[in-house]
């Protein structure tokens, strides 16, 4: 998951949480939101920490062959 996602599990949440005053039974939509904060909370984190352990400068993926400047060589007679 990325970030937006991340984000957008808690923005759900929030939602859940504190917006909705609906009732349904056997669904707690409180506590869902509370869970839906929890997840995206710790999959923020969890890319930050993955974004963190990365390589700063990866070996570049393209390999380029060296052929002078064009020029022929002279050949002294």
């Amino acid at each position: 998951m990325g970030f937006g996602v991340s984000i957008f599990l808690i923005t759900i949440g929030a939602i859940f949480k504190w917006a909705i005053k609906a009732h349904l039974s056997g669904i707690d939509l409180p506590a869902l939101g509370v869970i839906f904060m929890a997840v995206g909370g710790a999959s923020f984190i969890l890319q930050i920490f993955l974004m963190n352990r990365q390589p700063k400068n990866p070996a570049p993926d393209v390999f380029t062959e060296d052929r002078g400047n064009g020029n022929l060589p002279t050949h002294p007679e």
